[in-house]
Order: structure tokens, then sequence, then C-alpha cells
């Protein structure tokens, strides 16, 4: 059997929150936002849309370019820190959406690196399993949900958006789509965290007048960690398969910050035209960050068959991973 991407979808919202619109808002300016963090412009979900509504605008992009109705899924796993509710799981909501009556359906919380983690869940779910045909992965985020808009090292950094993979155990020998990964964390949560929210320190009028639902991060020890961990995952997972960084076609990292995006590339001795970038449109839409970048590429006629591709994420946690891909 041989494991293939089938199909890629994405979608960000309309409303286009620019660096001029910021400025608007907190004590900061275009230059500052451009040059330190690459970005010019995010996207903002409307009031009504929730993290599910955003994913399903993907999945049915994604779905339409497999070839198949959301009855044929056998799985669906969302990665997300902005799931709609604390339960049921947004997978599962997404499982009504798409009628998906015969998928079991989880979550997945791992920040940033969300997307690299499902991938490598699902991968290791359909190769011990082989009544596992369909396995729809999803990245989705609506972080506008829990940005603190009047500080201003964070709200400039954030979008939201969304992206899923269609992956098909269709059956045939021959080359995996998802060659082999590498995962990793180090347990630090107060670098990169949401304080309050959960069973450690619930919702209260305290913790909402104290700002504690929204994120929080130490934003130059993220830079030293996120750097170093993404680096070392790609060494490892290259020299596990057998690959030289100057087969890759497209590095493709989270896109948090411009500044790790090449620090990452030029350490990988990755050119700049082969690391994918587009945050300078959308900032940093966490565990969908990897899978618009992958959908832009695959509907963007930018990728061959047999093309390698490096994806590589860094998130709060802190985890990491790296996946590599062959097209």
């Amino acid at each position: 059997m041989s494991l293939k991407i089938k199909g890629t979808g994405s979608y960000v919202p309309e409303q286009i929150l620019t660096n001029a619109d910021l400025e608007k808002m907190v004590e900061t300016n275009d230059e500052w936002i451009r040059t330190r963090t690459g970005i010019e412009e995010r996207r903002l979900a409307a009031p009504e849309q929730a993290t599910s509504d955003l994913a399903a605008i993907a999945v049915q992009r994604a779905l339409e370019m497999a070839g198949i109705p959301g009855s044929e899924l056998d799985a669906i796993i969302v990665a997300t820190i902005t799931p709609d509710h604390i339960f049921p799981s947004t997978a599962c909501i997404l499982q009504q959406k798409f009628g998906a009556v015969r998928a079991f359906c989880f979550d997945l919380e791992a920040a940033c690196s969300g997307l690299v983690y499902s991938l490598e869940v699902a991968r290791s779910l359909m190769k011990t399993n082989a009544a596992l045909k369909h396995v729809l992965v999803v990245g989705a985020e609506k972080i506008s949900s829990v940005v603190n808009w009047e500080d201003r090292n964070t709200c400039v950094l954030f979008g939201d958006g969304a992206a899923a993979v269609v992956l098909e155990n269709d059956g045939q020998e021959g080359g995996d789509s998802i060659i082999a990964a590498k995962l990793g964390a180090e347990g630090n949560p107060e670098i990169l965290h949401i304080p309050a929210g959960g069973s450690r320190n619930p919702a209260s009028a305290e913790s909402v007048a104290n700002k504690q639902h929204f994120i929080q991060m130490a934003g130059r020890d993220t830079f030293k960690l996120a750097v170093n961990a993404m680096v070392s995952s790609c060494r490892d997972l290259l020299d596990a398969a057998g690959v030289e960084a100057s087969q890759i076609r497209y590095l493709v990292p989270h896109q948090a910050n411009y500044r790790i995006i090449k620090a990452v590339g030029q350490r990988l001795g990755i050119g700049d035209d082969n690391v994918y970038v587009n945050i300078n449109r959308y900032g940093n839409t966490s565990a969908a960050s990897i899978g618009i970048c992958l959908d832009e590429l695959a509907r963007g006629q930018q990728l061959k068959p047999g093309d390698y591709l490096l994806l590589t994420a860094f998130g709060g946690g802190l985890t990491w991973g790296s996946i590599l891909i062959r097209w």
C-alpha cells in the first residue's frame, strides 16, 4: 500500500488588517513591524465565524481536489489551540458538517507545530491500520479570539486561517508522500502560553479583568529556541532519510517571523529561492500556516512529481517537528 497526499485546501478570511491599521490601535508603526517580523498584513475572521467555519471551507476545497465526498473519510484530526468549544472536539463538528459518519474524530493540541504533529499521527495510524483509506488532517485557528489587541508585542504577529490535507491509502505499490518525521518537545510552558481558561486557572471575573485569556510570549527566548529546534530536527530528519539539503525543492517553515525563517534556511544551507514564505500576507496563523503554504504550492503549479518538501515548525509547549514529503 502507498500513502499519498490526494488533496489540499486552505482558506483565509476576507477582512485584512494592515500594519497601518494597527498604528491606529497600539503604539507601533509599519516599519517596526516589517523589519522585525516581515509581516505587512494579516486576515481576521468575522465575529460570527468560529474555527470550524474557517476549517470547513478549507476542507471542502481539499475534498474537491481529492475527488471524494466527506462520507468517505475514515478519520478526522484537527490541530488547533482555538477550538469552537472546550468540548466537543472541532473534529466532531466538522464530521457533522460533512456527513463523515464512519470517521473517528479528535483534536490535537501542539500549538504552531500542530499540523506537523497531526500529519505524523495520521501517517502512523494509516500504516498500522489498512482499513483507514482516507484521513483528513486540518490545521485551523481563529487566533484573533485569543489576542490582546492592546499588547503591541503580540497583536502584530497573528492572523486567522485554515488548511486541510486529505491522505489516501491507495493500495498501490510505490513510495509514500510522507517519507519520515522527527518530532520533539521540551516542557517549558511559560515562554509561550495562555495563562487562564483551563483547570489550573479557570475562567473568573479576575482572570478576565487581568487579560489572562490572551496569548503571552517571551519573544527573545522564543526566537532562539525556535531556530535551534527547527534546524536540529530538520538535520536529524534529512540524515535519517539519506536526503541532502541541496535536494530540497522547498523548505516550508512555520510562518512565525521572517527572521526565524531566514535563519533556519541559512543554517540548513537552503537558498532563499527554495524557502517558501507568505508571512507578509497572513502573519502567524499557528497550526494553519504550513498547510496554507502547502496548498498554495500545490495550486500554484510550483511542484512536480518527485520534489522534496521539508516542513518544519515550532510552537508553544514547547513543541517542534519536521516532516519530509516527496510530492
